[in-house]
Formats: C-alpha cells, sequence, structure tokens
C-alpha cells in the first residue's frame, strides 16, 4: 500500500490486481476513497475467491477448479496490463500465495516478470529463490508470530 500511495503521488498509472481476496475488505473502504482522488490514475481489479484451502471461513465451499480458473483468469488480466505500456506500475497482489498454492505456475510469474513493460510489484509468501535474479528489488517480510496460529483466522482492520 506505501508503494502504491508513492506512485499516484509521482503521478503515475497505478493498477492494483488482487489475486487472493474474495470478501469486502477494510482495505477496499480506503482504496475505493483513493481512487476518487485520483480517478485517471488507479485501476483497481479484485478476482480471487478467497483463501485456499482455508478451514472454517467463508469461501470454504470454493472448489480447487474454480480457485484455479479465477487465479487463471486474473493472471490473464494481469499479463495484458503488465505487458501494454499503459500503466507506470502494476501491482500483483498475493500472486505469490497463488503460485505456491499450486494455482499458477512458476513458469507463469517468470513470463510475467520477463515480460512486463511496467514496474512491478508482486506480493505474498514464498516468492521462488530461484527468481530473484530477475527483480530489481526484493522484500522478505516473515512472520514471526501472529494471531492465525492460536486459530483466530483474520481480524478486521489488522488483516484485511
Amino acid at each position: 500500500m506505501g508503494l502504491l500511495l508513492r506512485a499516484l503521488g509521482a503521478d503515475f498509472k497505478v493498477a492494483f490486481i488482487q489475486f487472493i481476496k474474495a470478501w469486502k475488505t477494510s482495505e477496499d473502504k480506503s482504496l475505493a476513497k483513493i481512487q476518487e482522488i485520483y480517478p485517471r490514475q488507479m485501476h483497481m481489479l479484485k478476482r480471487g475467491k478467497g483463501f485456499y484451502h482455508a478451514k472454517n471461513h467463508p469461501e470454504t465451499g470454493v472448489t480447487d477448479a474454480e480457485h484455479k480458473q479465477a487465479a487463471l483468469t486474473t493472471y490473464a488480466y494481469a499479463f495484458e496490463i503488465a505487458t501494454s505500456g499503459k500503466y507506470d506500475l502494476v501491482i500483483a497482489d498475493e500472486i505469490n500465495n497463488a503460485v505456491h498454492d499450486g494455482l499458477l505456475t512458476k513458469t507463469q510469474l517468470k513470463k510475467l516478470i520477463t515480460s512486463t513493460k511496467s514496474h512491478l510489484c508482486l506480493t505474498g509468501r514464498d516468492f521462488p529463490p530461484d527468481l530473484i535474479p530477475l527483480t530489481s528489488i526484493t522484500t522478505n517480510m516473515q512472520k514471526q508470530k501472529h494471531h492465525f496460529d492460536d486459530g483466530v483466522l483474520a481480524l478486521p482492520g489488522l488483516d484485511f
């Protein structure tokens, strides 16, 4: 979100594409307000089906095939946007989770990285280490402790 704000402040045209979250989140409310301020600079797309293989979550009725199809459709859109040259920055939110979970392939991720005409930000856990040489900046945010470990799935305002 910090990168998104910096890019908009620098007059970048930004596409923010979410791969996982399907439900209404607190960040959606904030992003909608930001989009009102930057209507010509910011584009958002949310196509995920929710947490993959999460127990006790509203999206648990979604099949593996539906999760995979949503990831593939979102990837195709992200690829089109990133290779179009129409955006200065494309943020593929939680795409790394989709690759790690097998919804997308590492080959698809590599193709996105090597084909983009935009600055590209790929978020989520477990980025493939062998693709790091293809990046210009790599940050690893590692959880030390999280209330999820105690059985709390997600809290409004903190996790979504």
